[in-house]
């Protein structure tokens, strides 16, 4: 009988490899192993990627022909593949080139050195669409115009290789060594070029710039154009919203070598250079021409010279509506910063070499005396010259501001005896000496150097009635019923009695302050350069409430204390974080409305203050007021350019300052569609600031159901009824989520 075995699956396995072996060696083997395949590519494909960051590595120039090398990566450092012609990817190129200008004629001529300015190697002459401009359109001038212009991949079947890595291979269709039109281009391998990346996909762009000089290959160490840092731009405008073009441009390098001095807008016949166009939308609604004939002269003789652009399609930008919000508009380092960390050409504004940036603010006609053809502004405006140059013009706009700022209020002798407030004033200059009577200025007939003290100033400041209000608090310096003067010391000192202010009760342990609304006189800059410097008041003899003479507030932090009856030693309380003042101050400068003594306007615009009979009934509110000015919602207003999203709350708050829940006895003050009073709770009064006109029965349901206050008779009403829980959902994470951000 045949005996018969089992084999289990590993027994089989040993043996099936060993009988494998043995006939492999007997068909023989060289002894070598085989080639290891090539690793695959980490990368994620360009139509599926949520980020995309386009870089320059290397750029040559042979025969004219520019070939330019790049990468693209997501946020995480990981390679964007797939990229093809048939994306919508563009490129554009340019020279920093050295340029001079001839003013003049025959023996009159005279050269003037513009430094260097780029200039595009690809341009077209462009031709008035008549189609695109709007019939009795006023402010234009159609004519022909060159605008540089970028070359898509799209023309080009061969021009674009993907190395199949994430790094691409790029060679310009257009050719630079020999440019003649429409716009002559003389190209040299020492001068600077510059490589313009921009790719737009459906949710985001992504651009780039390469600077490199071709004769050495250097990208270091060479002729450069860097003036100003598009953060600083941010100071005002919200990163996202300086997108143009549809939003494929969005760096400023590209938007600078594309902007050059040759392109104007043919439909407008207006001059899209860079500098010009920068400084003539920001001028906005101040930029006026001399034309003391016309009808609508005001009474300096100068009419409104808008700055228009006429967009594809025929879409008209009107930069006159534009409201900058610098004051002193003159003051050149709000966008020129310079010091460390600042562009490498920061200070090329200081350079008395472009008059186009003088021309784009004031035009050529800016008062009488002048040539409207003449454009060599820096004939006459030079150090030393016949009139001031730029930087001495400017600064002397500014010096009063600059000069504020090291001006203070010293308190002393603070004290209340029975119900009257009683201190002593000084106002010290910068170099903490006193400043005289004669050079504190009352700058209108509403806004008088006062000093205003105020109680619960961690909360939200006394309440608004007849004995608190700010005009009760507020005592002006040069109102001889509440204010004395001592020659001999230049102190002033303040009696209450014969104002109407109420004092609490009790003042101790209450948080106060003491807030200095105070502005001093200088003279102006001008004709003959006289010294910008303190000088007396003087005001018009028909109008002793008229203010003749420059004037600036002084720049000192209010004196804030807890009230212990005997000194200023213990701090106050802090007020919960709201907005941040220096977002304000960086955006507004030193002058905003009025009492522009930093930001101190919830000192007498309080969520309790009357509503405005005059303008439709409106709150007074600092949250109301601020949320409502002109040139804050430049999404659906004005010129309508996005380029401040009002619905970013940390435009102006801090991170935690649309917290809610923080202040339950706070009461606002609001008008209802009759006109009447009410009065509404803590949180549902702070969304009515921006949504009372949005706000629907189910908006209206919904806060009362959660506790809120919509009907309100009076504050007492409102706090003894209010039950708010806005706070349990609405986070401040889940506010800024809601409105978009």
């Amino acid at each position: 009988m045949m005996k018969q075995f089992n084999f289990n699956a590993a027994t089989k396995a040993v043996l099936g490899a060993g009988l494998l072996s043995f006939a492999l060696i007997g068909c023989g083997s060289d002894g070598k192993d085989g080639t290891n395949g090539e690793d695959g590519v980490i990368g994620v494909n360009i139509d599926s990627a949520k980020s995309v960051n386009a870089a320059f590595t290397n750029a040559t120039v042979e025969a004219g022909v520019v070939t330019v090398e790049f990468t693209l990566e997501n946020d995480n450092g990981v390679a964007v593949l797939g990229l093809t012609k048939d994306h919508d990817l563009r490129f554009g190129i340019a020279q920093l080139t050295q340029e001079t200008r001839i003013f003049g004629e025959g023996d009159e001529a005279v050269e003037f050195d513009r430094g260097f300015q780029w200039q595009a190697y690809i341009n077209a002459e462009k031709t008035p669409n008549p189609d695109w401009i709007p019939e009795g359109e006023s402010d234009i001038d159609p004519s022909n115009q060159f605008q540089a212009n970028v070359e898509a991949t799209k023309s080009c079947d061969n021009c674009l290789v993907d190395n199949k890595d994430g790094s691409y291979t790029y060679s310009f269709q257009q050719n630079i060594a020999n440019v003649t039109t429409p716009v002559e281009v003389v190209y040299s391998a020492d001068n600077t070029q510059r490589a313009t990346l921009e790719l737009e996909l459906p949710k985001f762009a992504a651009n780039a710039h390469f600077d490199w000089q071709p004769s050495t290959g250097l990208t270091e160490g060479i002729q450069t154009r860097d003036v100003v840092a598009i953060e600083t731009c941010y100071t005002c405008h919200q990163p996202e919203s300086l997108a143009f073009h549809g939003g494929r441009r969005i760096d400023i390098e590209n938007c600078a070598s594309c902007h050059t001095p040759t392109s104007g807008d043919p439909e407008s016949g207006n001059s899209v250079d860079f500098t010009y166009m920068i400084h003539a939308i920001h001028k906005g609604d101040a930029r006026t021409t001399y034309a003391p004939d016309s009808p609508d002269a005001d009474e300096k003789g100068n009419i409104p010279a808008p700055y228009k652009v006429i967009g594809y399609g025929g879409g008209v930008h009107n930069y006159g509506k534009v409201m900058y919000p610098q004051t002193p508009a003159a003051d050149c380092t709000a966008c020129h910063v310079t010091g460390e960390n600042a562009p490498a050409d920061a200070e090329l504004f200081l350079a008395n070499q472009s008059n186009t940036a003088c021309i784009a603010c004031h035009t050529t006609m800016p008062k009488a005396y002048h040539d409207p053809s003449d454009e060599n502004c820096i004939s006459c405006h030079v150090e030393e010259g016949y009139a001031r140059s730029g930087a001495e013009a400017h600064g002397d706009a500014t010096k009063r501001y600059k000069a504020s700022q090291d001006y203070s209020a010293k308190y002393s002798n603070i004290k209340v005896t029975g119900d009257v407030l009683t201190f002593d004033v000084q106002i010290l200059d910068e170099k903490g000496e006193p400043v005289a009577k004669e050079f504190i200025a009352n700058p209108s007939k509403y806004t008088k150097s006062s000093i205003y003290f105020s109680w619960d100033t961690d909360k939200d400041y006394p309440a608004y009635t007849d004995g608190t209000k700010y005009s009760a608090r507020g005592f002006a310096l040069l109102n001889p019923d509440v204010s004395t003067y001592d020659e001999a010391t230049q102190t002033f000192t303040i009696n209450s009695s014969k104002s109407a202010l109420e004092l609490p009760v009790d003042l101790k342990g209450k948080s106060v302050e003491l807030f200095a609304g105070v502005a001093t006189c200088f003279k102006a800059g001008g004709y003959g350069r006289p010294t910008v410097e303190p000088t007396a008041c003087q005001y018009d003899e028909t109008d002793p409430t008229k203010l003749l003479t420059n004037a600036a507030y002084i720049q000192d932090a209010p004196l804030g204390f807890t009230w212990n009856d005997t000194d200023t030693s213990e701090p106050a309380k802090a007020r919960r974080d709201i907005v941040d003042n220096s977002k304000c101050m960086g955006c507004h400068n030193q002058e905003i409305v009025h009492y522009d003594n930093g930001v101190n306007c919830q000192t007498c615009h309080t969520p309790d203050k009357g509503l405005n009979k005059w303008g439709g009934n409106v709150p007074t509110s600092f949250a109301y007021k601020a949320h409502h000015a002109d040139g804050h919602y430049l999404k659906y207003a004005g010129v309508g350019s996005s380029t401040v999203v009002k619905t970013d709350c940390k435009t102006c708050h801090t991170d935690d300052g649309i917290e809610l829940g923080r202040s339950p006895d706070r009461a606002w003050r609001y008008g209802d569609a009759n006109g009447n009073d009410i009065w509404v709770s803590s949180d549902a009064g702070a969304c009515l600031s921006c949504h009372q006109k949005y706000l629907s029965d189910s908006g209206k349901a919904h806060i009362t159901t959660n506790g809120g206050i919509l009907d309100g008779v009076d504050a007492a009403d409102v706090q003894n009824r209010a039950k708010e829980t806005c706070s349990t959902c609405h986070s401040a994470e889940k506010v800024i989520e809601l409105h978009g951000y």
